[in-house]
């Protein structure tokens, strides 16, 4: 699958660009930290089943997103930022899970 297939883009080490707002992305980083959900709307954490397939995920709209896969970043982050289509730029610090600072908008309108 190439780039122009997928619902989002990979900048640097560790930016996640979500570009196509018909598909939410299911970010999976590690077995033990939570998944995330990116919308239109924003960036949080998703408490819904993860879908366990990729024609699972496109039934729900969706499309599963596995960080340390080869095809995204190759190893699991502890720093992630997001660029949500809502014109914000979110920070993901999976060291502070289950804290007010794991998912924080890092900057406002960064177009």
């Amino acid at each position: 699958m190439n780039s122009y297939d997928k619902a989002f883009l990979v900048s640097g080490r560790n930016t996640l660009i979500h570009k196509n707002k018909k598909l939410d992305l299911i970010v999976i980083n590690d077995d033990n930290d939570p998944p995330l959900i990116i919308t239109r709307h924003g960036v949080k954490m998703f408490q819904d089943t993860v879908p366990t397939n990729k024609v699972e995920a496109k039934e729900r709209y969706m499309e599963i997103v596995d960080i340390s896969s080869t095809d995204v970043f190759g190893e699991t982050k502890t720093l992630l930022f997001v660029q949500a289509l809502n014109n914000k730029e979110y920070k993901v610090d999976y060291s502070k899970k289950g804290t007010d600072l794991f998912i924080r908008i890092h900057q406002d309108n960064y177009i």
